[in-house]
Formats: C-alpha cells, structure tokens, sequence
C-alpha cells in the first residue's frame, strides 16, 4: 500500500477511493476507500492507545480497517457499510479540528448516530457547548440530548421525559445558569416536589426545611457543578436563585424567570397545572421526569402522565423524549434501563393476552347462557 502525504493546510479527513488489493475479510471484496487524516492531529488521538478506540469502531461495523500512517484503508462488501465507517472517521477528525479529545464513550455515541442513518452530524452534536466551568465544558453528549436543548431554546415550556442518567435535569440546569449569564432572565427558580416520602415527611426529624433539604440536594449540586461558591452564594443572598419545594410557587406569577421542575413525576394533576400556571411574562419552564419511577401513593396519577394528554401539540410547548440510548452514565446503566424497557414490553403484552382470554371467556359464557335460555 503507498502512503500519502497530506497538505498541511487540510482541516478535516479526505476521502478517496483505494486500491482493490490489501487486506480484507473473505466475503469483503467490494472497493475499499481511504481516508486521510491531517498531519497536525496524532494518530493515537484518533485511534487510541493501543487501538483501543479503532477496536470500538471495528466491532461496530462490518468492514476491514487498515492504518498505515495517516492513512486508513476501508473495505466492506456493502458499499454503504464502507461509506458510513468513512464518515465515522472523517466526523472523528472534525471533533478533533474543534479542540475536543475522543474518548470510548464519544465513539460509542457516533457509531450510534451514524448506524441511524440521519441527517444531523455527530460533529455538530458533539461539539456544541453549554457552559464551561473550571475547564469542563457541559454539553449534549447524544442526539436525543442535542434534541432537547433545541426545545428548550424553541419553547416556553419543554418536557424532558426519560430514564435515569439521561442529562435531564443537568442539561435543563445548565441552561437555566446560560440564560441567567446571558441576562435572558433576572432569576433561577428550580423546585421539585418533596412528596417522595408521602405522609411520612411529618415523621422526619428537624424543621420544615431540614426535612425537605435531602430532595432538593441534586439542585443544589448541579449548581454547585456550575458555578463558584462565591457566585452562587451571592445569587442566593439577593434571590436570583431560589431552590424551593413545589408547594412554595402557589399563588405566585414568575416573570422573567427560567423555572426547572424536577422529578415531575411525582406531581398529581393537580399540581402539575399548578405549576404551569404560575408561568409568566418573559419567562421559560422546563419540566423533567421518569414515569417509570412514579413514587405517588397509590391511586394517584402522576401528573407527568396526565399532561402530555393536555398539551400535546400546544404551540410554545414541546415534549422531549429521551431514551436508554441518552444515557451518560456508566454503560451498565445504559443497559439496566434497556432491560427494563424490555421487561415492561413483555408485561404490557403479557396483561394484553390476559385481558384478551377474560374477553374470550366472558363471550363464550355469555354464547352459553343463551344457548341454554334456548337463543
């Protein structure tokens, strides 16, 4: 194979075709394409220590990879297998371009966009920030996320619904701290409900506010992820940011507020309208929660549920779904959610078939009965 030198003023990876000969799998004879990569990024920063990120995108595609230099060689028996490892390396390379480092992780979540086949670059995903503190740039990590942001931005009121450690409420934080830096708004209002622990709470030892302070924490820390002690003290101190139970924004009006409620799905319907009402001039509210994690008493509907039946499809309001393919956190919980997900399906479907014999028996009775009563 010859090697190519590339121009040191190229900005991304180029593409041509190969040459047929070199190595292939037996039942991979289709043209191979090359991709060449810039000589101011290192190979190893594309492909890893030791391949190990190359290994990842191997095993994702079914397709040969060859490096030599700067040089990958690609053959596939499908021409658009080729193609799309072709532009996995050539979006790696953009990120690249724009200063960000590639990890498994990252790799993961292009092979996933590119497989899908869509129209959005993972490059431009990947690469849009929302706030950068300390040196650690928070920004839509999939597509789904990138999806949501632009809700946000879109609407007045947005709904992020998914598992857990899909960014929801992150994301919906960090925007919330962009508009309040970019003075879109004067304040931050984030609540969420304390109804976790139902009637319990009363039992809970201290005063009113020590015990709700455990289920308004996770606020408390992202803001702490977002800003520096000092700025978010000041904030506070002059009521630009308030974290607050649900029940304290009764009876008021928000103006020119970015309001965040988490673990919506612990609101009743009658809450959740609450909530929605107290909206104002000038003013922007994100709603985020599980409904596979609904901790009302029994009885009661979440009002997470109930809302999308009242506002689908209302212009300035948008519903967000994130999926198990979202999350960020460690990939076992990537996986723990999917298995749920399949287990939910199987149950659904299982109480379907229950529900479908009771109908059948309960007809063929009812044949009977007039059978006998003679028709």
């Amino acid at each position: 194979m010859t090697s190519s030198t590339p121009s040191s003023t190229a900005s991304s990876a180029s593409l041509e075709p190969g040459p047929t000969d070199g190595p292939s799998r037996p039942d991979e004879r289709g043209a191979a394409v090359k991709v060449l990569v810039p000589g101011e990024h290192a190979m190893v920063s594309l492909l890893g220590t030791r391949d190990e990120l190359l290994k990842v995108v191997e095993d994702a595609f079914a397709a040969t990879i060859h490096v030599r230099g700067n040089e990958i060689t690609i053959r596939a028996a499908d021409p658009a297998e080729t193609a799309r490892v072709a532009r996995m390396f050539e979006e790696l390379v953009l990120l690249l371009d724009r200063g960000q480092s590639v990890d498994r992780a990252m790799i993961r979540q292009i092979v996933r966009m590119i497989q899908a086949d869509g129209d959005e670059r993972p490059s431009d995903v990947l690469s849009e920030a929302l706030i950068t503190h300390r040196g650690r740039t928070i920004r839509p990590k999939t597509l789904g996320q990138k999806r949501y942001l632009d809700a946000i931005r879109g609407n007045t009121v947005t709904f992020g619904i998914g598992p857990a450690g899909t960014g929801k409420t992150y994301l919906a934080m960090g925007a919330a701290v962009q508009a309040l830096r970019s003075k879109q708004v004067n304040r931050l209002i984030l609540t969420r409900p304390a109804v976790e622990a139902g009637e319990r709470l009363g039992f809970l030892p201290g005063t009113l506010h020590e015990k709700i302070d455990p289920y308004l924490k996770p606020l408390w820390d992202a803001l702490h992820d977002m800003m520096e002690a000092e700025e978010l003290i000041a904030h506070v101190d002059r009521g630009t940011i308030e974290v607050a139970p649900l029940a304290y924004m009764r009876g008021r009006t928000l103006n020119d507020a970015f309001i965040v409620l988490d673990e919506a799905q612990n609101t009743t319907a009658e809450q959740m309208k609450m909530f929605l009402t107290r909206i104002g001039f000038n003013s922007k509210a994100v709603v985020t929660g599980d409904i596979s994690q609904v901790d009302l008493p029994s009885g009661k509907r979440s009002g997470l549920k109930v809302v999308r039946e009242i506002l689908e499809g209302l212009e300035g309001v948008a519903f967000a779904r994130l999926e198990a393919g979202d999350v960020v956190r460690h990939h076992i919980v990537q996986r723990i959610v999917e298995a749920y997900e399949i287990w939910d399906v199987a149950q659904e479907e299982a109480q379907a078939a229950r529900d479908e014999a009771r109908a059948v028996s309960r007809s063929a009775a009812a044949d009977a009965r007039l059978d006998r009563n003679g028709g």
